[in-house]
């Protein structure tokens, strides 16, 4: 088996993040106030009805040959409470588009394709470090309207010991940023919700984009 497309349990995923996710502590100071990630709209296309396979890796299915469409990429990141603690064992759920702009979800009048090897859900938990990492394709452009499409953008629904967040991942340097009424709502707060590229590392797999992506809750 091609060791690219395997599944990983969630203590090698934990593990592989170890030197990974170390990327994401710099300027992580116990007591130091951060920016909170923005509350953002939850969207129509949450998925009511969970598929069974939402493992941390959302390029394959179980039992499927083939692998989701699209360029890959790994989110890496923790989550912190507003003094830059770490919170451990909080729920995150995510959700997105597939490369092509379309939600695997009834709701979504898209013409676009929907691939039958994405992994449009996932859920992921944190660990003692607050910790967590996921692996994707990076969704494609969505066509709200007409006259309005979306950017790349991952949602994502975080529990925390005491704070619940409804937030979305924005990709840096996206040109629909600046157009898209939701990301502009967020005024001073936007650069909460963008993602930051950064340097791969060995565990990353090959020809892979590594984003980091911290998210504040307020008491967490």
């Amino acid at each position: 088996m091609n060791n690219n497309n395997r599944k990983f349990s969630r203590r090698e995923l934990l593990q592989m993040s170890a030197g990974v996710v170390g990327l994401a502590f710099t300027g992580s100071v116990l007591g130091q106030t951060r920016f909170m990630t923005p509350e953002i709209q939850m969207g129509p296309f949450y998925p009511i009805i969970k598929p069974l396979d939402k493992d941390a890796d959302m390029t394959t299915l179980a039992g499927h040959k083939k692998r989701a469409e699209g360029q890959v990429i790994e989110v890496v990141g923790r989550v912190l409470n507003a003094n830059g603690a770490p919170v451990k064992n909080a729920k995150i759920e995510i959700w997105q588009a597939n490369t092509h702009g379309r939600y695997s979800h009834g709701a979504d009048t898209n013409t676009a394709p929907l691939d039958p090897n994405f992994q449009s859900f996932a859920v992921v938990t944190t660990d003692m470090l607050g910790r967590y990492r996921f692996k994707t394709v990076k969704p494609g452009v969505y066509p709200a309207s007409p006259t309005w499409s979306r950017p790349p953008h991952i949602h994502m629904d975080i529990y925390g010991k005491t704070d619940r967040l409804v937030t979305q991942m924005f990709f840096p340097g996206e040109e629909l940023n600046e157009k898209d009424s939701i990301f502009l709502s967020l005024g001073r707060d936007k650069s909460a919700a963008l993602a930051s590229v950064v340097p791969s590392t060995p565990e990353i797999e090959k020809g892979a984009t590594l984003l980091n992506w911290d998210i504040v809750l307020n008491k967490g």
